[in-house]
């Protein structure tokens, strides 16, 4: 499924306070231009002489020489101004002054005071009384600091202190009808489950039209999936259609280390939706807080069976909760308490599975938007190469193969660059760094040799797409088999033709080395478990009949450890053999068919080689080479192009089983 291409932008978060690039507060670029302006001020009231400075024994030639006018005695500083009687001329640099500044004793002598009064028309004494800010500004403006500081503290600890005292209230987001973010056009493919979130969204803004026949609309919605498929993208469709507010939670967001906190977030959260009148409420990830109440050892009354409870109670309770709709997405229903799941809680399921033929194709057409796309892509081929992959593997593949093009120096994305994308993503990067031997080199191409001839060569196999002996991702080499179809339902011949090719590499490993190896681990691992659950919960067994134990499969600590099994011993030694049955058959077909084919399997070990990679059709033609009657048996003309040497993938799971590795 398509992801939101634009970020709702109803967020409903609080916006930072506005911070500088350097990070600092705005606030103390302010305070520190206020510290700046006050010592300027203090600096300028400070007094400071007007005229030209002269020494106080040139100020008493001045007067003995009758020349000064008038004076300013300040007896605080000791600071003399005054004026000359006439503009007087320095002979040093020919400049005229009419007024200077010197400074005299802190008390005059009574012989100065005397010359003063005897040759100076005006003699001022002053005693200036010092201002407000030039006695307290220096005081003042440390203590201003100190309080500034111990404030800012004060109102941290209050953020702390709220924060602790806020602990119990939601963290939902609110997403408002004004603010829309996505919207189910953003949505690729999925019309039914489009179709049941569009009834809920419909109830909301036109209750009405459904109460004039009595519907009820269902109180919850729970969305199941696996990951990637886009659960929580179809709930934020929802709140860019819905016209009433919407509040968004994680399941993460209702547990904290304080008892009740999660019970607490809970009732706020019902309450906030309540004053809102009509509301859609989405919990994501609700599995966290709805696991099954008293499993495994523990038992129960922990914090998080106290928030399941009280959710029970919100949902329906003895309050009514008319107007408001719930929607949770979870990838793990069968762990989620009964309770839960009934109806008048979440009573309608809607499974968003992982997208078919044309839901991929749609999605891919969402991901290609604004980027360069080469004429030989052909999305139609992309999709149907892509069975099993999700939403959010089908965006990563597309950015995959915009970085493969990048790294390949085209200015467009290619077919080639899609098909190593895939690869990348299913099998993981090729490792050229690894070095093997000749002996490991020749193993490892019958090996993959035995995969390819057993999937080419039997009737219900999947179409074989290539087959390489670069290694890729954890292995060495890779046989890649495509469907050609969805398949939903899966025949027992077409189980074990499958079991056939799996084991087709280390039956060709005996043949041709008469001794088997370590590459075949995990081949033998998933042909197992695959022959397992033919036996216990397929009824693919003649012995067993139609019966199934499927596995527990329970994630409770001690759950499991509780439980007894629901077979008899005797009934686990037929398993047992009924298991090594099915695949003792299988190696035995296997062993037939590369031994009628032995030429075949030569050759196309000879031609991995050499070429370390071959597509399917080339491998249908090396087949028919090696079994043409006449001369040159064996010897197959040049490749027509060798094909890029890229690390293919396995074939798609089988429903209830772990991808090929």
């Amino acid at each position: 499924m398509a992801p939101d291409p634009v970020a709702p932008k109803g967020s409903g978060e609080r916006p930072k306070s506005p911070r500088t690039d350097q990070g600092w507060p705005r606030w103390a670029l302010w305070l520190t231009g206020g510290v700046v302006m006050a010592l300027l001020a203090l600096s300028l009231l400070n007094p400071t002489p007007t005229g030209t400075d002269i020494s106080y024994s040139e100020f008493l030639d001045a007067v003995e020489a009758e020349t000064v006018k008038d004076i300013v005695v300040n007896s605080d500083t000791g600071y003399i101004d005054g004026n000359y009687t006439t503009d007087f001329v320095n002979n040093d640099d020919d400049t005229t002054r009419s007024a200077f500044s010197t400074i005299g004793p802190d008390e005059l002598t009574a012989e100065d005071l005397g010359l003063f009064r005897a040759n100076i028309d005006e003699v001022k004494f002053i005693n200036p009384q010092p201002g407000f800010l030039s006695t307290w500004g220096a005081l003042l403006l440390p203590i201003g600091l100190l309080i500034l500081f111990f404030w800012w503290m004060q109102r941290r600890a209050q953020g702390q202190m709220g924060g602790i005292m806020s602990i119990g209230r939601s963290k939902a987001k609110t997403y408002s009808s004004e603010r829309p973010g996505t919207t189910f056009e953003d949505v690729a493919g999925y019309a039914n489950v489009k179709q049941e979130i569009t009834e809920v969204v419909d109830f909301l803004k036109h209750p009405g039209k459904f109460g004039e026949v009595g519907a009820r609309t269902p109180k919850g919605v729970l969305l199941v999936g696996p990951p990637g498929t886009g659960k929580t993208l179809i709930a934020r469709a929802v709140a860019g259609e819905a016209g009433v507010p919407f509040l968004s939670v994680t399941g993460s967001d209702f547990m904290e280390m304080f008892v009740g906190v999660g019970a607490s977030r809970v009732r706020d959260l019902f309450d906030s939706a309540r004053k809102m009148g009509r509301a859609i409420i989405f919990i994501d990830e609700i599995d966290s807080i709805g696991r099954k109440r008293g499993a495994g050892l523990g038992g129960g009354h922990d914090e998080r069976e106290q928030t399941l409870n009280q959710m029970l109670s919100e949902m329906d309770g003895f309050e009514a909760t008319e107007g408001i709709v719930m929607i949770a997405a979870t990838n793990r229903p069968d762990i989620l308490d009964p309770a839960l799941l009934r109806p008048g809680r979440f009573d309608r399921q809607v499974i968003v599975p992982l997208p078919e033929l044309d839901d991929r194709r749609q999605i891919l057409d969402v991901h290609v938007r604004g980027k360069r796309i080469a004429d030989d892509v052909d999305l139609d081929v992309v999709a149907r190469g892509t069975p099993g992959m999700s939403g959010a593997d089908l965006a990563n593949l597309v950015n995959e193969a915009a970085l493969h093009a990048v790294r390949g120096g085209a200015t467009i994305i290619g077919a080639e660059h899609f098909e190593s994308a895939r690869d990348r993503v299913l099998m993981g990067a090729k490792r050229e760094s690894t070095a093997l031997s000749e002996t490991e080199k020749e193993a490892v191409a019958y090996h993959e040799s035995g995969h390819a001839l057993c999937a080419a060569l039997l009737p219900t196999a999947d179409p074989l797409h290539k087959v390489t002996i670069i290694p890729s991702g954890m292995a060495l080499g890779v046989t890649m088999q495509l469907p050609e179809e969805e398949r939903h339902i899966y025949r027992q011949d077409y189980i074990e033709d499958r079991l056939v090719v799996m084991l087709g590499g280390r039956m060709a490993e005996e043949l041709v080395f008469n001794i088997g190896s370590t590459g075949a681990n995990d081949d033998l691992v998933r042909a197992t478990e695959m022959a397992t659950k033919m036996v216990r919960e397929w009824g693919m067994s003649d012995k067993l009949g139609p019966m199934a134990w499927g596995q527990s499969g329970q994630v409770f600590l001690g759950d499991e450890m509780m439980s007894t099994k629901d077979y008899s011993d005797d009934t686990a030694r037929v398993i047992d053999q009924e298991i090594e049955r099915i695949l003792r058959e299988q190696e035995q077909r296997c062993r037939e068919l590369l031994t009628e084919n032995r030429n075949a399997l030569d050759l196309l070990a000879r031609q991995l080689l050499e070429h370390e990679t071959i597509n399917g059709k080339e491998v249908d033609r090396l087949i028919d080479v090696a079994n043409s009657p006449g001369p040159g048996v064996g010897t197959p003309p040049p490749m027509a192009a060798p094909t890029a040497a890229a690390a293919p993938v396995s074939p798609p799971a089988m429903p209830g089983t772990s991808p090929d590795a």
